[in-house]
Formats: structure tokens, C-alpha cells, sequence
């Protein structure tokens, strides 16, 4: 199938250039489709970004774990098959994580942005978008977690319901020059991938003393404190120690596959750093996102043993995610039910994590490059990572509705029972893949037809 064979029929309108909406105009544009591609920054700022670049990844920089047969890597598989533009990218603007697929957040977001610029049929427009015309263009609305106050609004009358929310934090940064490494040892859990971790151990005495200053350290915004409704895969660490002294030690702390070189045993407890960029100056702490006063945390995390001096270049901060009650309102394509012009795409439909809001991109944008052309959508299949991803978002409680990453809880079970775990993951992911590439072979016959 030639990508330049689809005569340019209607232009798709996309809002947002995250990483869905990078992802889907992409999608579109190397479809023939033409692409009026929205984001306010730098007219307008969020809380959270750092830079106007496309795709800027602001709480971590890893995509998760790339090992074969794990529920992240079979979504990786399936993006790679479709021709993912981030993904490609992500590869390229990649650093050492051990079994991660993690990338320096500054190439990567300039990357995206160069070969988005690049692409003819994207017309770029730097301006906020607070009105959705809902019998127009065909619009895709990609606009994360941080979508402004009047587009949410927007949103909010569109679909008849309310907004749902949660509060998600990104963890501090600090400068690999100030890390004592004489304190710290390399590893990666269990042996798995390069050793590329720093890995900071704390006996018990170090723990309790660390722990004690966590739980007493002032918060931002104390007096807001209880009503703030955090999404639960992603707690800040003083929350996460409010629950007892050692959930931080069954949680980011854990030390568990990670043998100190000197004792041959793991830890009482551990602190993961995992590089930043490609140049390695910088380091972020995996898993301690934090809700606490800048000072509060220089003075905290500065008793993470071989953290003592650091300087930080980035403080752990908070800030609002949004998404919308997607069981509710969309159906299997990521249109809306009642406005099928319109699809949604990225955080904002209930997915958590960037490959999953890549993942929806591209899909989206698939989907909408086919109904730029009068074509029907065809569903993601229920086995494939993509098939059960958005089985989830639009199959869900619409009652009880809360965002998830890819999982094998997500993906229907075998036909057989299969006691081994491996064996039994390994199994889904053929099965997935199998049908991802039956799928992806008839999207090419609905654009051939279009």
C-alpha cells in the first residue's frame, strides 16, 4: 500500500500536541490526510511544562520495561508494527534504564517536534482552542491531563457529564555531579538488562530516620491536604507512608532483586536513580513523586544515603490530571457516542502512562484518517494490547471509572489454563501479536477503500 496513494478528501483538526496528538497527526499526515495540528504553548503555559516542544514528557522519562513478553513490551510490539513515530524516536533518543525503554525528555520532545515541522500536510497552530464545533471537521481532542479551564469547560458541555479528576506529582531531579558515589553501587532488579540503576541502600537506622522526617515534613497546600484525590498507581511518597512504616519498603523503596556487591544481600531498603539524559548530568529518583515545599524536600531527601549533597535541578511538584468518564462516552474507535465527528485520544480518555497515550494516538488517528475519507473504523481486536486497551476505557464501571496502564489483567485469558506464569504471558503475547497483524492488515484494506 503506498502511502501517497489516498487523494486528500477533508483536514482532520487535532488538539493537543502531546503525545497522542503528535502521535496521531502523524498517523494522519503519512495517510494523505491533512492536519490542522493545535497547541497553545508557549501562548499559553501549564503547571507542569517546561518547554513548547511537542510530546514533552513531564513526570518520568522511561517508557517502562522493553523485556520481551511483558505487558508494556507487547504494546511497544504493536506500535512498532503500526510505524509509531514516537516510538521510532524514543529508540533513538534512548538512555540506559537497565530493561526500560527510557529516553533523554529533552531530545526526545525536540525530535518529535523537528519531524512533526517537518511534515508537510501538518499545519501547525500555535493558539488555544476553547470551542469545539462538534458538526464540522472531524476533530480529535488530545489535550492530557493539563487541558486548560475553558476547553474543559468545552468538553464538559459536549458531553453531558462531569469531569472526572486526579492528582498526579512528578518526581525531583538532581545533578550527577552531587551524587556520593562512594554511598551508592550500580544494578538493574534481579540481574535484568545493563547494570544502570544507581541504587542508594539505607539500613534500618537510616530508614527510620528518613521515614520519620517524611512523615513530618510540611506539604504544600497543607490545609487542602484530605481533599486532594490522588490516582492510586502513582501516590506521592508521604501518602504512601502515611499508610505505615513499611509500605514505602513494599513500594518505591523496595530492595528486593537488588543485591548490595559488598554483602551479596539486598538492602533494608533502597532508593533507585535512573539517568535523565543522554549526557548522564542528571538523575531522577524513580518513584518519589512528592507534594512537599521545596525546602521540606531538599532537607528530606538529602538523607537518602549518597544524597546527602545533592543539588537538585528539578523539585518533585503536583499537579491536575484530567479525563473524561470515557465508558460513558465513547465507543470502541474512541469516537464519542453522540458526536461521532469527534475522538478522543491520550490521558484525557482514561488511559495512565506514555506508551498507552501513544498507543491511543496512534489508533485515533488511524481511525480518523479512514473517516477523513468516508471509510468505517475497524476495532482494535479484543486480544492485542490496543484491543484491550480500549476495551477497558470504553467497557468499564462508567461508575467507578479510574485510569490504567496496560496489564495482563487487561487482556482476555487463554482458552487453556496455563499454571506458568512465563509460559502463560508468554502465550498472550503471541496470541496478541497474531491478532494485531490480522487487524492492522484489514485497516490497510478500509483505507485502500475509503
Amino acid at each position: 500500500m503506498s502511502l501517497h496513494s489516498f487523494h486528500v478528501t477533508r483536514k482532520v483538526k487535532i488538539i493537543g500536541a502531546g503525545l497522542a496528538g503528535s502521535e496521531a497527526a502523524w498517523q494522519c499526515a503519512r495517510r494523505g490526510v491533512e492536519v490542522d495540528l493545535y497547541e497553545m504553548r508557549p501562548l499559553r503555559a501549564t503547571p507542569a511544562h517546561q518547554t513548547a516542544d511537542f510530546a514533552e514528557l513531564v513526570c518520568s522519562n522511561s517508557l517502562k520495561s522493553d523485556s520481551p513478553n511483558t505487558a508494556p513490551w507487547l504494546l511497544k510490539q504493536e506500535m512498532r508494527r503500526a510505524g509509531s513515530l514516537l516510538i521510532e524516536i524514543a529508540r533513538q533518543a534512548q538512555v540506559p534504564a537497565g530493561h526500560a525503554l527510557a529516553v533523554d525528555r529533552h531530545a526526545f520532545a525536540r525530535q518529535v517536534t523537528e519531524a512533526i515541522s517537518r511534515q508537510p500536510l501538518i499545519h501547525i497552530r500555535r493558539e488555544e482552542v476553547t470551542a469545539i464545533d462538534e458538526s464540522a471537521a472531524i476533530t480529535l481532542v488530545a489535550t492530557g491531563p493539563l487541558t486548560s479551564d475553558a476547553l474543559s469547560q468545552e468538553i464538559a458541555r459536549l458531553s453531558g457529564h462531569s469531569h472526572l479528576f486526579f492528582y498526579d506529582s512528578i518526581s525531583p531531579i538532581v545533578e550527577a555531579e552531587s551524587i556520593d558515589m562512594s554511598r551508592v553501587y550500580l544494578a538493574a532488579r534481579y540481574d535484568k538488562g545493563s547494570p544502570d540503576y544507581i541504587n542508594c541502600p539505607f539500613t534500618q537506622e537510616e530508614y527510620d530516620r528518613f521515614y520519620d522526617a517524611l512523615t513530618g515534613a510540611v506539604p504544600v497546600d497543607g490545609h487542602e491536604w484530605e481533599k486532594l484525590n490522588y490516582f492510586e498507581s502513582c501516590l506521592p511518597i508521604e501518602e504512601i507512608a502515611r499508610r505505615g512504616r513499611d509500605t514505602l519498603r513494599f513500594g518505591p523503596m523496595k530492595p528486593v532483586g537488588l543485591k548490595h556487591p559488598r554483602t551479596g544481600k539486598p538492602p533494608y531498603a533502597v532508593v533507585q536513580l535512573r539517568q535523565e539524559n543522554l549526557r548522564a548530568d542528571s538523575y531522577n529518583l524513580v518513584g518519589f513523586q512528592n507534594h512537599l515545599k521545596f525546602g521540606e524536600q531538599a532537607r528530606v531527601l538529602r538523607l537518602i544515603p549518597g544524597l546527602e549533597n545533592a543539588r537538585f535541578l528539578r523539585y518533585g511538584q503536583i499537579h491536575r490530571n484530567t479525563y473524561i468518564n470515557s465508558p460513558a462516552l465513547l465507543a470502541p474507535t474512541l469516537q464519542m457516542r453522540a458526536h461521532p465527528q469527534v475522538l478522543f485520544a491520550g490521558q484525557i480518555c482514561g488511559v495512565e502512562g506514555y506508551g498507552e497515550s501513544i498507543a491511543t494516538g496512534l489508533m485515533a488517528g488511524v481511525h480518523a484518517a479512514i473517516l477523513s475519507q468516508g471509510g468505517e473504523p475497524v476495532v482494535s481486536p479484543r486480544a492485542s494490547a490496543f484491543g484491550s486497551l480500549v476495551h477497558y476505557i470504553t467497557q468499564a464501571d462508567a461508575r467507578n471509572f479510574q485510569p490504567a496502564n496496560i496489564t495482563f489483567d487487561l487482556l482476555p485469558p487463554l482458552d487453556e489454563k496455563v499454571r506458568d506464569r512465563s509460559r502463560r504471558h508468554r502465550l498472550q503475547c503471541e496470541r496478541a501479536l497474531a491478532e494485531f497483524e490480522c487487524w492492522w492488515k484489514q485497516v490497510a484494506a478500509a483505507l485502500e477503500a475509503a
